[in-house]
């Protein structure tokens, strides 16, 4: 899951170099074109998390029935889902990429790119349940090989459509949206290939969890809506705080632009480490295990995530002590903020990844209403005013900017583990 989420992360970084060799417009373009269509991922994305945790408790109990209501829910509403944001960009994202584009080159080449990146949308609303599904069964190897499959062929056609080698014709930004399409209808046929192989006996199973398709339809709505809530929320607060860093001096928003992929994917490593516990935790309450069982599971996943999390401090610490080397062409201020973050980030993937076990072992148990209270209202009363008065008010060192990050956290904490130790999550039933 993780190497699955590292690659994720990485075919993004693989296109925007790819197509940097046409020149800022085309990196303009695309780079409007895919925020526009990353809402739309991102919803699916959200969605397909909590299809993962509900699969994980199918899977547990072994019921065949409830394993095919899961996947047949999961779905549809990944698929209405998707649908639903591509009727959205096709009424209003012309409008929006006329607004928001420096130029009108800038305009038409993102249209294009959207227009074939439509595919892509598609295939990841079928691809994404697919592998949330394969990765709420355990086998989460097969969600790898998909990517393993997909990401050479994404970058061999990229190149072939941007720069029209091999008698293909030189599409430019567009051939970039026509490799992502092409890579992304290899791999969700790979993983629909792979359900046909494995689970091809849920189609010759009877009748639904509930007591028709559409109760169980709601049932699986209710359980994932809070899921989704709280990736949407996160996702959105981010982007506010991002704004409103661009307020910070040019030297200090330099700083925290460059310190925020290596956040993301570095604390990748502890966030799927616990988004795996999660899994395991909804496998076991669907088995009805003892709770003598999960608390030593529990314990010896909540000491592998503090080994992620020292893991993941050694890369924030590498990270800041070669600012000079990786960065050499920036500002030695900017270097030098950089190096100040290394206290908070030697700290932060603790109670992060701490917090993280807690609130996917609470989603595990169905306590998914509890866990969305928790990270919303800590990033809207807390993160988004505090990085807004930091910034734009007590014009604070990028450091206690930072550092909101961290104290959020802590914020956090004592809430999720009181009601963790309160061992409620190992008494659940997973019966509905």
């Amino acid at each position: 899951m993780t190497l699955k989420a590292i690659m994720l992360h990485g075919t993004v970084v693989i296109d925007a170099y790819l197509v940097a060799a046409l020149g800022e417009i085309s990196l303009a373009a695309m780079g409007l074109a895919a925020a526009i269509a990353g809402f739309v991922l991102g919803a699916i994305l959200a969605f397909s998390n909590a299809m993962q945790i509900r699969t994980a408790q199918a899977y547990g109990t072994r019921d065949p029935v409830f394993i095919k209501s899961v996947l047949a829910s999961g779905m549809t509403i990944s698929v209405v889902v998707g649908c639903i944001g591509l009727a959205i960009i096709s009424i209003f994202g012309g409008t929006v990429v006329g607004i928001m584009a420096p130029t009108g080159e800038v305009a038409t080449l993102a249209k294009d790119y959207l227009a074939v990146f439509a595919i892509v949308i598609l295939a990841e609303a079928i691809g994404q349940c697919l592998s949330s599904f394969f990765n709420g069964c355990g086998r989460t190897k097969i969600s790898l090989y998909s990517f393993c499959l997909s990401l050479p062929i994404n970058i061999v056609a990229s190149i072939a459509f941007i720069h029209g080698y091999w008698g293909l014709p030189a599409l430019g930004v567009t051939g970039a949206a026509i490799g992502s399409a092409i890579a992304a209808t290899v791999q969700v046929s790979f993983l629909i290939y792979q359900l046909s192989r494995h689970d091809s006996y849920l189609r010759k199973i009877h009748g639904w969890r509930q007591t028709n398709f559409a109760q169980t339809l709601k049932r699986h709505l209710i359980f994932a809506l809070p899921i989704a809530v709280t990736f949407f929320s996160a996702t959105f607060a981010t982007h506010i705080c991002t704004l409103i860093y661009a307020k910070l001096s040019l030297n200090a928003f330099a700083a925290m632009t460059l310190i925020a992929p290596w956040i993301m994917v570095a604390g990748t490593i502890g966030m799927q480490w616990a988004q795996a516990t999660g899994i395991i935790v909804a496998q076991l309450l669907g088995q009805n295990e003892q709770e003598q069982v999960l608390d030593r599971f529990l314990s010896s996943a909540w000491r592998g995530a503090f080994i992620a999390a020292a893991f993941v401090a050694a890369i924030f610490l590498i990270v800041c002590l070669s600012a000079s080397y990786l960065y050499s062409d920036l500002n030695t201020q900017t270097r030098s903020f950089l190096l100040s973050f290394l206290p908070i980030l030697l700290i932060l993937p603790f109670p992060k990844g701490s917090n993280a076990i807690c609130g996917n072992t609470l989603r595990a148990s169905g306590d998914t209403v509890y866990v969305m209270h928790i990270f919303v209202w800590s990033q809207w009363l807390f993160r988004v005013p505090a990085t807004a008065l930091a910034v734009l008010y007590f014009d604070l060192s990028v450091i206690w900017v930072l550092s909101i990050l961290l104290f959020e956290e802590c914020i956090k904490f004592p809430a999720f583990h009181r009601r963790i130790y309160r061992g409620e999550w190992k008494r659940a039933i997973v019966s509905e």
